[in-house]
């Protein structure tokens, strides 16, 4: 793992031909790295539960300039931190954890929803209800999910 000059925990992946950069907090800070090492943007995919990434153009992640996007089947979403309505999940997370820790013991039966990841937290949403919190490099391993993000490729 190593990191950028915005202190970001960056993936590195060694391919044949070239070497892939992965987790990027935008699509920008993705673009200037690209600039800085002299490589270009590429689409990666994550699939069934894979690490390995397979360059992709499944989710048009450069077209949309997004960094990030996760595909689980229509009854379930994943809201990434720089989400559009985050905010939002996250508060309603605040609420049930501040109403669970004024109830018995005993029916404190969810678990700590303090958004513990705060590298990079995923909200996961099933049916439009909460289902859990999570992390982006986790996310690749729930639900059968196919994780796309922005990777900059530097050639060998």
């Amino acid at each position: 793992m190593e990191t950028n000059d915005y202190d970001q925990k960056l993936n590195k992946y060694d391919l044949e031909d070239q070497t892939l950069y992965t987790g990027f907090g935008s699509y920008a800070d993705a673009e200037k790295h690209a600039g800085e090492l002299g490589g270009k943007l590429v689409e990666v995919a994550f699939k069934d539960g894979n690490d390995n990434p397979v360059i992709s153009t499944e989710a048009g992640l450069i077209d949309k300039k997004l960094h990030y996007y996760v595909n689980a089947g229509d009854e379930y979403k994943f809201v990434h931190s720089s989400d559009p309505g985050f905010r939002d999940y996250a508060d309603e997370l605040q609420k049930i954890k501040a109403k669970l820790t004024q109830s018995p013991p005993d029916e404190r039966y969810i678990a700590n929803f303090e958004i513990e990841n705060t590298e990079d937290p995923i909200i996961v949403l099933k049916n439009d209800r909460l289902e859990s919190v999570t992390s982006r490099e986790r996310s690749k391993y729930l639900k059968h999910a196919k994780v796309y993000e922005l990777a900059v490729s530097v050639p060998k």
